[in-house]
């Protein structure tokens, strides 16, 4: 009996200059070397204390990055998915501000407009589209969308991120009125964004029972 490739892969969305973008690596190794692909590697038994773990650690491996926003997407499946043999992976989508990603100085990580990726291995395009597709669908319902913000953002800011996401303008009003319903963000005191035609803005930033460590130099690793 053939054993089963059972890997973890990691689908690490960002927002820069107004467009939904994924962060891709070459792989290092047959099959498919110095082709563009998600992170990913394989689960490690004796090692790995849950799927979570596994993508944790593989994103941790191969970005340098601990995401502030992990959450499982789907099992991926089959034959006919690795040129190796029968495998399946299950996936994590995380959401990081774009400075974390430049901050952790990997230049074989680059950043790729989500709509226009081509000639990816594996079904990883499939991969990244359920995750763009999960992305917007819950933007339009939950606080999801501040993760793609920096440490202290306005609530202007956050609304434009709302925006590009959903693809539609939002009223100002309402989209205050359930940001305060979802009660996860606090004002940074005494700070206010300045800059521009407008006057200053109130700061803000997750309230601390919402932030993890973002990279990590940050946890001493």
């Amino acid at each position: 009996m053939t054993d089963i490739i059972a890997t973890v892969d990691v689908i690490l969305l960002t927002l820069k200059e107004g467009c939904l973008r994924v962060a891709l690596l070459k792989r290092d190794r047959e099959p498919y070397a110095n082709v563009l692909a998600l992170p990913g590697g394989y689960i490690h038994p004796d090692g790995d204390a849950d799927t979570e773990a596994a993508a944790e650690r593989v994103l941790r491996e191969k970005t340098g990055i601990v995401s502030p926003y992990l959450e499982q997407l789907a099992t991926f499946s089959g034959r006919g998915r690795d040129p190796r043999g029968w495998s399946l992976s299950i996936c994590y989508y995380a959401l990081v501000p774009p400075e974390l990603i430049e901050s952790v100085g990997r230049p074989d990580l680059s950043l790729h407009p989500v709509d226009t990726l081509r000639g990816l291995p594996f079904d990883h395009a499939r991969i990244i589209a359920a995750a763009v597709d999960r992305v917007k669908n819950k933007s339009s319902y939950s606080s999801l969308p501040v993760y793609l913000c920096g440490d202290a953002f306005t609530l202007p800011q956050l609304q434009a991120v709302y925006e590009i996401l959903l693809g539609e303008p939002i009223n100002k009003v309402s989209f205050r009125r359930k940001i305060e319903e979802f009660d996860i963000l606090e004002p940074i005191q005494g700070v206010l964004a300045t800059g521009g035609a407008h006057r200053p803005a109130q700061l803000y930033r997750l309230k601390k029972q919402y932030r993890k460590c973002l990279s990590v130099s940050d946890r001493g690793l």
